[in-house]
């Protein structure tokens, strides 16, 4: 068994709590389905999220949906001007015994402008 990092990211319509509680846990659902991860084989996430939003954490939204046993942290994305507004991005690491190359990664609604190369 390996440790595999997956990527995900949503852009949300607006920073606003409520939004953020459905789109976080669907992200991580998604992502965990496309590799056939369960929360159990979950090392650690990595949230960041674009300066404008600051209605709540992400690992907020996480933990509201049942990740309270698994290590979540938040940052802030740096501020890089014309960057995509109101995204959040997630590195998960978990046991896998995928391949990396094999590894689907998941970009949600806007973000999917982040990584064209990963989604189609």
């Amino acid at each position: 068994m390996s440790v595999r990092a997956v990527r995900g990211a949503v852009q949300l319509i607006s920073d606003s709590k409520a939004e953020m509680a459905t789109e976080i846990p669907a992200l991580l659902d998604e992502m965990l389905g496309a590799n056939g991860l369960t929360q159990e084989s979950v090392i650690s996430i990595l949230f960041t999220a674009t300066p404008d939003l600051v209605s709540d954490f992400p690992a907020t939204a996480a933990r509201s949906a049942g990740w309270s046993d698994v290590p979540l942290m938040c940052a802030v994305e740096i501020n890089v001007a014309h960057a995509l507004p109101r995204v959040i991005r997630i590195l998960l690491h978990a046991e896998s015994n995928l391949p990396r190359s094999a590894i689907t990664h998941i970009y949600r609604g806007g973000a999917k402008a982040l990584r064209p190369d990963l989604t189609s």
